[in-house]
């Protein structure tokens, strides 16, 4: 869409999984589409291992990402990750975004462990999920293309995280490091409500954070993740939209007046 406005609203966070399906539905894309998209990032393992499908939460409608991969404990430095995304057949905006988000990764948990980024191991982060949630918005990223990117403030919270390292508390350490200078705010909730992979991507996709951005609506979709969290508005809500015509941008400034 040229001159496109992308927002993003995450009352009750925002993962990876969640803005493949985001940006999916904001490209309407079909099944086949996105299988093919998939498959751009080059590893046979990954082809048909996920799909956009309707979720349901308290009787409301929306979309999540379903991913079916085989068991994976693959320790990938960031050379290796780079190998990969260098040799797949994604865009080269999409190499470049991807590229740029598992940087800010490697820096945030590089900054976490005491090292350089170069000497960072991934563990969760690098094996087969993590690189499809990377690589696969990327892709799609590149592809919207939206002039605009404004996400809402993010939402934190206490409580603790279960990862290789152990019980953390939350938020993970590399979330806290990449959340600095944006926009945060306290939910009535516990856990993990921004995964290191989100923050990461919102980042390399250059997302501004404010409110509501003027413009009229042309495509919205709401996506669940895999965890649903009490005392908060689950889902995310993805919006795709353009200015305002000169005419009514008089209009409406001066209505404003």
């Amino acid at each position: 869409m040229v001159d496109g406005i992308l927002t993003l609203r995450a009352p009750s966070g925002i993962s990876g999984d969640m803005l493949v399906a985001g940006l999916a539905r904001m490209l309407l894309l079909d099944a086949v589409d996105f299988t093919a998209t998939l498959s751009r990032i080059g590893l046979p393992e990954l082809v048909g291992s996920a799909e956009v499908i309707p979720k349901r939460l308290n009787h409301i409608s929306g979309w999540g990402l379903r991913v079916d991969l085989p068991p994976a404990h693959e320790h990938n430095s960031l050379g290796d990750i780079i190998a990969i995304i260098d040799k797949s057949a994604m865009s080269e905006t999409a190499k470049t975004l991807s590229l740029t988000a598992f940087n800010l990764l490697a820096e945030a948990e590089g900054a976490v462990h005491g090292m350089s980024a170069e000497k960072v191991v991934f563990h969760e982060v690098g094996a087969l999920d993590s690189i499809l949630d990377m690589c696969l918005a990327s892709e799609l990223f590149a592809r919207l293309s939206p002039a605009t990117f404004i996400c809402g403030p993010l939402p934190v919270c206490d409580g603790k995280i279960s990862c290789r390292h152990g019980l953390l508390a939350a938020p993970a350490p590399a979330t806290l490091f990449l959340l600095q200078g944006v926009p945060i705010y306290g939910i009535p909730s516990a856990g993990e409500t921004v995964t290191p992979t989100a923050i990461a991507l919102l980042r390399a996709f250059g997302a501004s954070f404010g409110p509501w951005p003027p413009m009229i609506l042309r495509r919205e979709a709401r996506v669940y993740g895999s965890r649903t969290l009490p005392g908060v508005p689950n889902g995310a809500i993805f919006a795709m939209g353009e200015p305002y015509p000169e005419e009514f941008s008089r209009f409406y400034g001066n209505c404003q007046d």
